[in-house]
């Protein structure tokens, strides 16, 4: 296991596992390490070394000629070829944003030692410093701005000493625009992606290895901070998982019921240890350290009961969870679990598995395995989604099931705002998921095909399952970031406005005043058992209207709701908070009626903040020394 702690600069150093690969023999010859440390160092000349520390051994390599292969980066694996030296280093298990720092680190530090005047031989030999070797001092401004000035662009890796993800397609560049080779090249950006104190506290607490849970109202920031937790654990022993299949994809991880491998897990527990059981579902368990679970507020409390009694028994430990580190996160004033009262019999394989009759779904926080599990508690409190005070303000109250006379007001007011701008029109967020797929087919149908044999072509050079429909007028939103700085992010709203000629791409326009071709990309699913799935199509859905269960997680440029039928406790609330501000936002028919909050929620938020206080007053307290 990897150990590393909170940095939220540059990085020298990272733990990993490693193979040193020897290939001045025939045959090469390979040596495995679970755990190496690689450090950056430097002696007294400047010359800057990759220390390699295995066990009782030391190694170090000068850093000339080296081409560092990155394609798996993202899985913390890479691997850095000394050419001169016929070497080769395979890293793999690297906290991925521990590996992205380190190589980030490497990378400067080699390119700034290349402009600077090189000792000869004799002039080494009759120098009479001390030898010595010291860790790299991290990256400074000062580094950042000579790079700048030597480079006079961006800070790619593709250049001679880094590889592109696909040599083959870097060198044929056919088709390939300059935002498609940036995006495969590996940012440089040293930005102010930096932890608030709140955060900083929870990703010290998820290295510790104690369970946590932690949670916020809507756009306090809980999947960016998971990500980063994700991103300094060692990711061979991490799992990360959500409830529902769009919140695994913003995190790169798998369903929990796919992760536990107990089908519905409606089966009772002895039948879910059994298929729990089997070999390649059981070796995922045992191979766990740190469990992920995103949107834990959707999670059904008895589903969780049996999780938990699932990974003991599989896992042959009895501590909660088999041992396995719990990292929580969610909103219980979010949506709640899925309501599913069942009675009847499925089929799996050749055996038949009785399902349960378990009446209403409850919370995971009223769960016996809950209290078992003796979870640290956090409560992310600063908004990011939105700047607008006012706003933060209203979806606080909105939140714990209130609404003041002055909040109904501004709410009702927002009626009359004009949000369409440019062609593109405000989404509509619909309580049922059938009413949005009618607005959406409906509106669709009115418009004319300006090129239906584009749109076939389209159609056929999508290699998935379902296709997505489109026209010119057709209101759609982006559903990845594909430039940040541009605004050109995961819930950008735009309008279709033509198709290129030959690969009919379609052309959109977006709500920050662009208009650019979007063409495919790749989408990289994990499925059980180890398998990874991947997906190519366009970045976009029909935008005219869809249900709020499929907006938790977004923000939208420009949103308006119809709440008369919003059914359960926390709906109305999800809905608003998806919008950046009241300026932004259209609430057609409000009433303080349809805004509620679940009593039980309420309850136990009562609790956790107690306890979080109690925590607090009970931690020492730093008095300063008198000098």
């Amino acid at each position: 296991m990897s150990v590393v702690s909170v940095s939220e600069g540059e990085t020298s150093s990272i733990t990993c596992s490693l193979v040193v690969e020897f290939l001045n023999t025939q045959p090469s010859r390979k040596v495995n390490w679970k755990t190496a440390e690689l450090r950056l160092v430097r002696n007294e000349f400047r010359d800057v070394f990759l220390e390699v520390k295995l066990s009782k051994l030391t190694n170090r390599y000068l850093l000339k000629g080296i081409v560092v292969h990155k394609k798996f980066l993202k899985e913390g694996k890479a691997t850095i070829h000394f050419q001169e030296q016929k070497l080769m280093l395979l890293i793999s298990n690297a906290p991925t944003s521990q590996l992205l720092s380190f190589l980030k680190t490497m990378y400067v530090k080699m390119s700034l030692q290349s402009s600077e005047p090189k000792l000869d031989v004799r002039s080494r030999l009759l120098s009479n410093k001390d030898k010595q070797i010291e860790e790299i001092s991290p990256v400074t401004v000062k580094d950042l701005s000579k790079l700048h000035n030597q480079k006079k662009s961006s800070l790619p890796l593709n250049g001679s000493n880094i590889t592109p993800k696909s040599r083959k397609r870097s060198l044929s560049g056919v088709g390939d625009s300059q935002e498609k080779k940036k995006q495969r090249s590996l940012q440089l950006e040293f930005g102010p992606s930096l932890l608030t104190p709140e955060q900083k506290r929870i990703v010290e607490a998820a290295l510790s290895g104690r369970n946590i849970f932690f949670t916020g109202s809507a756009g306090t920031g809980k999947s960016f901070l998971l990500r980063k937790i994700l991103g300094v654990l060692p990711p061979d022993s991490t799992v990360a998982t959500a409830s529902t299949g769009v919140a695994a994809c913003q995190i790169g991880g798998i369903t929990l019921h796919s992760f536990a491998g107990v089908g519905t897990g409606r089966a009772p527990v002895h039948q879910c240890i059994q298929q729990a059981s089997r070999p390649v579902v059981a070796q995922g368990w045992k191979r766990c350290r740190h469990l992920v679970m995103d949107e834990i507020s959707m999670v059904d409390g008895k589903f969780f009961e049996k999780l938990e009694r699932v990974a003991r028994a599989v896992r042959g430990c009895d501590k909660p969870f088999g041992g396995i580190q719990l990292i929580l996160c969610g909103d219980f004033f979010q949506l709640p679990p899925v309501s599913k009262e069942y009675s009847a019999k499925s089929r799996k394989g050749n055996n038949h598995f009785e399902e349960e009759h378990e009446g209403p779904a409850t919370f995971c926080f009223q769960s016996e395995a809950w209290d078992r599990c003796e979870l640290q508690t956090f409560e992310l409190q600063q908004v990011h989604r939105q700047k607008d005070a006012e706003f933060v303000s209203i979806l606080q109250e909105i939140r714990l099931g209130r609404v003041s006379d002055a909040t109904a007001d501004k709410l009702m007011a927002t009626q009359s705002h004009k949000l369409e701008e440019g062609g593109i029109l405000a989404t509509r967020l619909c309580s049922h998921t059938s009413d949005a797929d009618q607005i959406n087919q409906s509106r669709l149908d009115a418009l004319e095909d300006s090129d239906p044999q584009l749109a076939s072509q389209l159609d056929r050079t999508t290699p998935v399952t379902s296709a997505i429909h489109l026209k010119v007028g057709a209101q759609v939103m982006l559903l990845k970031n594909l430039d940040v700085a541009k605004g050109l992010v995961n819930g950008a709203r735009g309008v279709v406005t033509s198709f290129l000629p030959g690969d009919g791409a379609p052309v959109v326009r977006f709500k920050a005043k662009l208009e650019i071709p979007v063409r495919t990309e790749k989408w990289v699913i994990k499925a059980s058992g180890g398998v990874t799935l991947t997906r190519r199509q366009l970045p976009l859905r029909l935008a005219w209207a869809f249900s709020i269960h499929k907006s938790q997680g977004l923000t939208l440029d420009c949103v308006e709701m119809s709440l008369s039928r919003v059914f359960e406790a926390g709906q109305a609330y999800v809905a608003l908070s998806r919008a950046k501000s009241l300026a932004s936002l259209r609430v057609i028919d409000f009433s303080a009626s349809q805004v509620r909050a679940h009593p039980d929620v309420l309850k136990f938020y009562a609790r956790f903040r107690r306890a979080i206080r109690d925590r607090i007053a009970c931690e020492p307290v730093a008095i300063p020394r008198k000098v």
